[in-house]
């Protein structure tokens, strides 16, 4: 076997390796965004016009599990907790908005 021959099936199977890299994140990728998708779409009847910060919370749970060695691993329960939170968050205001509407009603009117 001469150099030339020995170069391009070296060439060849690094072509192989990165397409297979390749192809396992673009499969990862997509495994997260629907997992991402499935989550929104769960909580999305809860959060009224506060959608974008469900967003917002599943963006932030996708990079965290980025930066972790097992992100399909890490992102479902991480992105689960956030918009749990979120919903949790929303919840908390508008019940505290309801209780600052009916104490405006609620008030006894001042005499003249």
């Amino acid at each position: 076997m001469n150099m030339n021959t020995r170069q391009q099936i070296g060439t060849n199977a690094s072509q192989t390796v990165a397409e297979f890299c390749l192809a396992s994140c673009r499969k990862l990728i997509s495994q997260m965004e629907r997992t991402k998708n499935a989550i929104a779409a769960e909580f999305r009847g809860m959060m009224g016009k506060h959608q974008h910060v469900l967003q917002l919370a599943l963006n932030e749970a996708e990079a965290l599990a980025w930066e972790t060695g097992f992100p399909s691993l890490v992102f479902p329960t991480l992105a689960a907790e956030k918009a749990q939170a979120v919903a949790a968050w929303h919840e908390r205001q508008l019940s505290g908005a309801l209780r600052r509407t009916e104490s405006r009603f609620s008030r006894p009117a001042l005499a003249a």
